[in-house]
């Protein structure tokens, strides 16, 4: 990988966007590195959470304007990227953003499609596209709307200006704000639980919550019914009813 690196460590994976001399830009080789990346983890049985951040003390500045889009045409080009940001979004794990420094643009946007956003205090976040003369991306369009409204993704999209951690999390679009210092064990800790909880009902709730916003009430409830189902007959759940009646913690396996 030229761009990225990607750890695993006891069912955690970490991807670290690894382009710091350029504050972790966007070019193609990183959007191809990224959609293998992301597809594999949500392959390999083996991955249950994945930890998503940038090196250098920033998450990602957002497309690396400077180096154009290679030998594609540009739509050709965006549609990679639009795959890159399929691929996160669809992920059967749970996912968590870990922002340092500047999250801008599709940089911004891919945190967004992680379950999870924990940012260092003195993080900033920018849908810097107009600034730039261009158009939302990285799935922008359709995640900003969902989690804060119509109103707001305008207000964001159409002036690019800079918010604070402090202001992302205020607005719903960040869950814990935390010093710097604290960053890494909270995220690792979190990353944790999760690797080490039922990961398959994880994947399936990711999914329900997920598809919520756009069906009725009716086909929610026919879901979840089908989705619980599934859960009754896996491993994971009988090991927690049989943990609740031995009053002891259950022992996950993730199947």
């Amino acid at each position: 990988m030229e761009t990225i690196l990607v750890e695993r460590d006891a069912g955690v994976v970490t991807i670290t966007l690894n382009r710091p001399d350029r504050r972790n830009a966007f070019n193609a080789t990183m959007t191809e590195e990224l959609l293998d990346a992301f597809g594999e983890v949500g392959s390999r049985p083996e991955d249950r959470a994945l930890v998503l951040t940038g090196a250098g003390g920033t998450f990602c500045s957002g497309a690396d304007i400077t180096s154009g889009v290679g030998s594609s045409h540009p739509i050709v080009y965006m549609r990679g990227v639009g795959d890159a940001a399929m691929a996160l979004h669809h992920i059967p794990k749970p996912t968590i953003a870990k922002v340092r420094g500047v999250a801008a643009g599709a940089g911004w946007n891919m945190a967004l499609a992680c379950d999870l956003v924990v940012a260092a205090d003195d993080a900033r976040f920018s849908q810097i596209f107009v600034k730039r003369g261009l158009s939302v991306d990285f799935g922008g369009s359709w995640v900003l709307p969902r989690l804060i409204g119509l109103q707001r993704a305008k207000e964001l999209t159409f002036f690019g200006d800079f918010v604070s951690a402090i202001e992302a999390r205020d607005v719903g679009l960040v869950n814990r704000v935390l010093p710097d210092g604290e960053l890494d064990a909270f995220v690792d800790e979190w990353a944790r639980r999760l690797a080490t909880g039922p990961t398959l009902t994880i994947s399936l709730t990711k999914t329900l919550l997920s598809h919520g916003l756009d069906t009725s009430l009716e086909q929610a409830l026919e879901d979840e019914a089908r989705a619980q189902a599934v859960c009754l007959s896996t491993e994971d759940t009988r090991e927690a009813i049989r943990a609740f009646a031995e009053k002891r913690a259950p022992e996950f396996q993730g199947r």
